[in-house]
């Protein structure tokens, strides 16, 4: 079994579900609210500690309200990071539309920080594979977090997100030349690409690594492209929210990669994955569904 590093944050996730965007000067009512743990390295790291991968995550965990309440629901769940700061955690705002489509507003704070003297403690050697997110990238400390990539031998793996488009080029450049494998959907790729043909926007990805590309495509499945173009077929679900379902897609891949599973059965597995997460809630599975899921990684 292959060792994973997580870094990244960790957000209290305020989940509200509407029937659409209200318009300005609206005044609407709530389906439904729920409060929850989240964050994009969190959830990439919730997948991972229920399919039972050894991982290490490195997420700072602040005061506050949202701190305090990740703090214990992180205990809860017997997830650890051992970064805790001084300062105020933040949070995200989840609209949820009811076609299951989701909208977010970050409050940013000091869960999307990131020191470099937080590896050192660590065999920086013994990760095989290593997610960040684009969010952390983009942020106050994105310089530092760059740069220490520098130090890992192991895979990087890397979600540039939504707004991956918006981070510095300089940065990205940087990263570009770490090989990462690039993880991110089918919109995402042409906006950071700047190209509206999604297979012309993923080879000029991959020409910028030179490492595998995987897009997301929803209930389609997957694509992923290393010098030819692979397809993997999704499942059916009934879409409750789309919250986190890329995230578990990533730490699905992980899982079924640190497993030592085929690329194209690992998107195979985590196209299963992320089939079960939009029917739920957030990115939270039950024990009995992860241990399916288990069941069927371990084939």
């Amino acid at each position: 079994m292959e060792n994973c590093l997580v870094i990244g944050s960790t957000v209290c996730d305020i989940m509200i579900y509407i029937d659409e965007l209200p318009k300005s000067q609206q005044d609407i009512h709530l389906n439904d609210q729920i409060v929850n743990v989240g964050g994009c390295a969190f959830n990439v790291v919730s997948v991972l500690h229920n399919l039972n991968v050894p991982y290490t995550f490195i997420s700072p965990v602040g005061k506050g309200i949202y701190g305090d309440f990740v703090s214990k629901k992180l205990k809860e769940k017997g997830i650890v990071s051992h970064i805790i700061s001084e300062n105020e955690n933040g949070c995200c705002y989840c609209i949820v539309e009811k076609n299951g489509e989701r909208t977010f507003m970050s409050y940013h704070k000091t869960e999307y920080t990131f020191n470099p003297e937080w590896l050192d403690i660590y065999n920086l050697d013994a990760y095989k594979y290593i997610y960040i997110c684009g969010l952390e990238v983009e942020d106050v400390d994105g310089e530092k977090l760059v740069e220490s990539l520098s130090r890992f031998k192991g895979q990087i793996i890397f979600a540039p997100g939504p707004r991956g488009n918006k981070i510095k080029e300089s940065l990205m450049e940087k990263i570009y030349r770490h090989k990462p494998i690039v993880h991110l959907n089918d919109l995402e790729v042409k906006e950071l690409m700047q190209c509206n043909d999604l297979k012309k926007a993923i080879i000029k990805l991959f020409e910028k690594t030179n490492n595998t590309v995987i897009v997301t495509l929803g209930e389609d499945g997957s694509l992923y492209y290393d010098g030819t173009f692979n397809r993997v077929d999704g499942y059916q679900a009934k879409v409750k929210d789309t919250i986190g379902a890329g995230d578990g897609h990533v730490g699905a891949v992980m899982a079924g990669l640190a497993y030592g599973k085929s690329l194209n059965k690992a998107l195979d597995f985590a196209n299963l994955l992320a089939s079960k997460v939009v029917e739920v809630s957030g990115i939270e599975l039950s024990k009995e569904e992860y241990k399916c899921l288990l069941s069927k990684l371990k084939r």
